[in-house]
């Protein structure tokens, strides 16, 4: 549950903050000016998650987005190839593709308001007027071209900064999850929903385990650090003297017996043959892509998450949990015993993150304040603040 390290309050050896810190101003949450800056610095300048590259099978299949107020459409071409545009037509703005997806008739996107065509590539391909050639020189009118970036199946785009580093996005060098195959996985199941909050609210959520003890009864019963209201081992200050023990109360990981984050902590079975003994005794590893995705790793399936913002008071979160072929087409396997639990935890933090937005709607309320163990919230709000200066 870690945010990408920017300035490491940090002490060796503890984690914690190493003084009082202040949180971002209140009215960062709530300012539609601010919400807009946010976007123009921030949404469109990283690499921004939209979906698993499988969602678009076949040549011609394609999907529409919208990342802020921005659309996008993204189609596979008649090569096979993904590509990425803004879903605007050069003609007077109309949107190229109206519908959230489908498959194009033919290799060309037509207009369906005064049915300007493109090819694939782009490349305006006809226009039916009988001035086209007194006003539209042949080759200069193409798409407005969107960077794609595909790793592993997931299917990232930059709308305004493709000089970004792709790898910056990540909280962490992305070989660590080469255990896990994750372009081979299928969907179990999937969610989308709408939390009343800020995107940053539900990433500061993410980015502790404070709220852990009171809001996620059954994780924190899984996950018996949690308990603790503590991430790591090396956020309690006293961490040295419980160094070495295996009590995942002290040294993180699932409880006596546990394998899984799932209704009762067993296995669903199928599990990645790959994966090392710490991998396999930890259960639980997070990789993060601010701004919009992140990725819980388990021995026997993945979830991923993706946030878009709607509003300065609203965020869109889409789930997928991902499973193995074999656990699929299993039928002594249900793994909704896996889905139920995270979409319960899920919930629980939609709540509170919807609590903390209609709280910060007070008048007097211009900041909070961080403790020791929300050091990560303070990680996540100077990437916030250093994006906005860039």
């Amino acid at each position: 549950m870690s945010a990408e390290p920017t300035d490491d309050p940090i002490t060796t050896g503890f984690n914690g903050l190493k003084q009082l810190e202040r949180t971002l101003p209140t009215r960062w949450y709530l300012d539609p000016a601010q919400y807009a800056l946010e976007l123009e610095r921030i949404w469109y300048r990283e690499w921004v998650y939209l979906c698993r590259a499988a969602t678009l099978p076949e040549v011609r299949s394609y999907r529409t987005f919208t990342v802020g107020t921005q659309p996008i459409v993204v189609l596979r071409d008649e090569h096979g190839e993904l590509r990425a545009y803004f879903n605007t037509c050069r003609h007077r703005g109309a949107a190229l593709c109206p519908e959230p997806e489908g498959r194009l008739p033919g290799n060309a996107i037509t207009c369906p308001y005064h049915a300007w065509s493109y090819r694939l590539s782009g490349e305006l391909a006809r226009v039916p007027s009988q001035g086209r050639r007194h006003y539209l020189p042949d080759g200069e009118i193409s798409l407005y071209a969107v960077p794609v970036h595909v790793w592993r199946g997931f299917v990232y785009v930059n709308l305004g900064d493709p000089s970004r580093a792709f790898s910056d996005n990540f909280n962490a060098n992305t070989e660590q999850f080469r255990h896990w195959p994750v372009e081979d996985l299928e969907p179990g199941h999937r969610l989308t929903t709408r939390l009343r909050c800020n995107w940053k609210v539900f990433w500061e959520n993410y980015n502790e385990c404070l709220h852990c003890p009171g809001v996620h009864k059954n994780l924190s019963s899984l996950v018996p650090i949690y308990r603790r209201g503590i991430m790591e081992p090396r956020d309690d200050p006293s961490w040295a003297a419980h160094a070495g023990e295996q009590d995942p109360t002290y040294a993180g990981g699932l409880r006596a017996g546990a394998a899984t984050w799932s209704v009762d902590g067993r296995s669903l079975g199928h599990e990645f043959p790959a994966l090392t003994p710490e991998e396999r005794r930890l259960g639980y590893h997070f990789m993060t892509s601010l701004p919009s995705h992140y990725m819980v790793f388990h021995v026997d399936h993945v979830r991923s998450t993706r946030l878009l913002p709607l509003g300065p008071e609203e965020t869109e979160l889409s789930v997928e949990w991902l499973f193995p072929r074999a656990t699929l087409a299993d039928p002594a396997i249900d793994v909704r015993r896996a889905c139920d639990f995270s979409a319960e935890v899920l919930a629980e933090d939609g709540a509170v993150c919807e609590l903390a937005q209609r709280g910060m709607q007070s008048a007097p309320h211009e900041q909070g304040y961080l403790m020791p163990e929300e050091y990560d919230v303070f990680r996540f709000q100077q990437w916030v603040r250093a994006a906005l200066e860039r």
